[in-house]
């Protein structure tokens, strides 16, 4: 066969073969050896390819979002440790404050209850009073008793409000110490940015919450004064209540108040002496009498018109103070001389407890004793300076 005249892919196939043979023949010859050249058309082994074609090397793509992701981690420092303690003790502190202010809630309801009660009761005596009734009326006692027993009970209720003022301190100053604790937390070292930011809130957590504090504590400071200021004020309206019950009479409020601008009147055993100086004027420098009181029979009435006559002297001059005199008479032997000054003695000390009763302070009253010609019986005088 002429080869020369065969197709192109015939003489590539002719020489690779025959090239092929010519191997095969020397590595015959050879003695099996590979032959130092193979030349072949056939594509590269995958295996070496892989080893030959190694580059470049393609990297994963890093997104912005993965690397900030990375960065912002979790991590465990001595400052979040130190961030975990404050909020767990920050915590406590919020629960107890709940507490607090509810039993402040309940407290405040109780007072409004007992001060209902204590109104209920004084306004019930003061419409029998005014409708008139029997001296020391069994019903108007127990209207008065009620009336103090409710007094008692506020009483109570602001000793209960001090001890709970006093808890409030303390948590304050607990508030104050978590405050400092955060803040000092600032100048650690080996914090990440995550705890600064964790930091800020919880400096604004414990500054809100001593915020909540001292709100409670001005509202208990406050329902503390009130309270104290109203029980000074009914002690004195009850006393002077208790002495109307018990003449069956209606008084009026206590003089410590000195709510009305009465004419007093006049009664054969009771006299009143006029007052006729401007209101607020200035307390008058020498003794003006006021009121004289003679004990010439049993029972004498004088507590109506007494409180009268010492509500218009307060109103006209409050700073004035007053004294009471006790006389009896001079005439007799020293014996009887003795037991009328016993018996005036007794009669002031009596017109005395009535007056304070009725609101009048202590402090604003003189007693002394003196023997006059002039009188027939024990006399109380009552002087105004």
């Amino acid at each position: 066969m002429n080869t020369l005249n065969a197709p192109r892919f015939i003489r590539s196939l002719l020489v690779t073969t025959a090239v092929v043979l010519c191997a095969s023949t020397s590595m015959a010859q050879s003695g099996g050896k590979t032959p130092a050249l193979v030349i072949t058309n056939q594509p590269l082994p995958a295996a070496l390819a892989g080893q030959v074609y190694t580059k470049p090397v393609q990297t994963t793509n890093i997104a912005p979002q993965s690397l900030l992701q990375s960065y912002y981690g979790t991590s465990d420092t001595m400052v979040s440790r130190k961030i975990g303690d404050i909020h767990k003790d920050l915590g406590s502190l919020q629960q107890d404050m709940a507490k607090l202010s509810e039993r402040i809630l309940g407290l405040e309801k109780f007072n409004q209850s007992e001060a209902a009660n204590y109104y209920a009761s004084t306004a019930t005596i003061s419409t029998q009073l005014q409708s008139g009734t029997t001296p020391g009326n069994p019903r108007l006692l127990q209207k008065l008793a009620k009336a103090q027993d409710s007094l008692d009970k506020l009483a109570r209720n602001v000793n209960d409000m001090n001890d709970l003022a006093i808890e409030i301190t303390k948590s304050g100053s607990v508030a104050s110490y978590l405050l400092e604790g955060a803040r000092s937390a600032y100048g650690l070292t080996g914090a990440v940015e995550e705890d600064h930011v964790q930091l800020a809130q919880l400096e604004d957590s414990v500054n809100n919450t001593i915020i909540i504090i001292d709100r409670l504590q001005n509202n208990i400071n406050d329902d503390i004064t009130r309270t104290s200021a109203y029980l000074a004020t009914e002690r004195n309206n009850l006393r002077t209540m208790s002495l109307a019950v018990s003449d069956g009479n209606l008084l009026g409020k206590s003089l410590s108040s000195r709510p009305f601008t009465s004419t007093a009147k006049k009664t054969e055993t009771v006299e009143l002496a006029k007052i006729s100086t401007p209101e607020q004027a200035p307390a008058p420098s020498n003794p003006r009498p006021l009121v004289k009181i003679r004990f010439d029979r049993e029972n004498v009435d004088y507590e109506q018109p007494v409180y009268l006559a010492l509500n218009e002297a307060m109103e006209k001059f409050p700073d004035a103070r007053f004294e009471l005199v006790a006389v009896y008479p001079a005439e007799g032997n020293a014996a009887q001389a003795a037991i009328e000054s016993t018996k005036s003695r007794r009669n002031a000390e009596r017109v005395l407890r009535s007056m304070t009763e009725m609101g009048m302070p202590m402090d604003k009253v003189d007693i002394s004793y003196a023997s006059s010609s002039d009188v027939g019986s024990s006399e109380v005088h009552i002087y105004v300076r």
